[in-house]
């Protein structure tokens, strides 16, 4: 009897404690929660809803304009207008040559912080990551004055048409090569230091250790910056922005997020504007899906 009752008010206790642990974890999530409402599921939503509408205007266009609901309409205008596919045709291009030379940059760098011959590893892992530090818009403006012809250093054109979308690869990685150094220096870190050992007094080399060792382990970083990186191609904003005001070759639809940006301020059409913002996420969660899904092949394949 005694047995039955201890035992009965240990789980008493333990759910009394579970109750208060609950809580607990409940109150520290509420501000998160509150914020993620307002500042990223409303803004969705109102964005989604906005996008479902269209302004008529009633006989010659001087009466005032009545919102209609238009269900897919701005969303088929988007598929059929040549500026939104030409900028994904763009951005495509880029991030299939810009995201692996900066992922793979990183990498490297990553790689050499990581091996035990490095030195003054803390000053290094500082400049690296110093221009990620430096805001987009401020690191687009310097590298202007950089590309601009009359004022160049390197003495070349580099705003023409022909090289200016490598022009803004240069600036973005440049930009975030440090950060996602830090991203993978920091899964280098949480290996354990005796398989690297281990495979040193086998007589592996550092760079068989390298790749055999650590790149496999840190592959869960390599894949989240990757995805990173995907999202962040299809939102280029920032540095194609500031060099259209210098350049004739950049247009203020260089870019699909730019051409929402466009037709929602300069044309006034916030409903055709939401539906390009909204097809330009959904194409990044697309991609990013299939993303995974060939990282996820590929391990299995043991590429990986």
């Amino acid at each position: 009897m005694a047995v039955q009752q201890h035992e009965t008010a240990r789980r008493g206790g333990t759910t009394v404690i579970g109750r208060k642990t609950n809580r607990a974890a409940l109150i520290f999530l509420l501000p998160f929660g509150a914020l993620f409402v307002v500042f990223f599921v409303l803004p969705i939503g109102y964005a989604v809803n906005e996008s479902l509408y269209k302004l008529k205007r009633s006989g010659l266009g001087f009466g005032t304009p009545e919102r209609v609901f238009s269900g897919l309409a701005n969303y088929a205008a988007v598929f059929r207008d040549d500026t939104f596919l030409t900028g994904v045709r763009r951005l495509l291009l880029f991030g299939i040559v810009q995201v692996p030379i900066m992922l793979g940059l990183a990498l490297v760098l990553a790689l050499l912080l990581d091996g035990h011959a490095a030195r003054f590893k803390r000053f290094f892992r500082l400049v690296y990551f110093l221009p990620y530090a430096v805001p987009g818009v401020i690191a687009a403006i310097v590298w202007s004055f950089l590309y601009t012809p009359e004022i160049s250093p390197f003495g070349l054109d580099l705003l023409d048409g022909g090289v200016v979308l490598w022009s803004i690869g240069n600036i973005v990685t440049w930009t975030w090569t440090g950060f996602n150094m830090l991203v993978i220096y920091s899964a280098l870190r949480a290996i354990p230091s005796e398989l690297c050992e281990a495979a040193a007094m086998d007589g592996a080399s550092a760079w068989r250790i390298a790749w055999s060792i650590k790149v496999p382990m840190i592959r869960p970083s390599l894949i989240l910056t990757g995805v990173f990186s995907i999202i962040g191609t299809l939102q280029l904003f920032n540095e194609p922005t500031v060099l259209s005001g210098v350049t004739t070759a950049v247009s203020k639809s260089y870019t699909p997020l730019m051409w929402s940006l466009q037709v929602a301020l300069d044309n006034n059409d916030y409903a055709l504007g939401s539906a390009i913002a909204i097809v330009l996420a959904l194409l990044a969660g697309a991609l990013s899906f299939l993303f995974l899904r060939l990282s996820a092949w590929l391990t299995r394949r043991g590429v990986m």
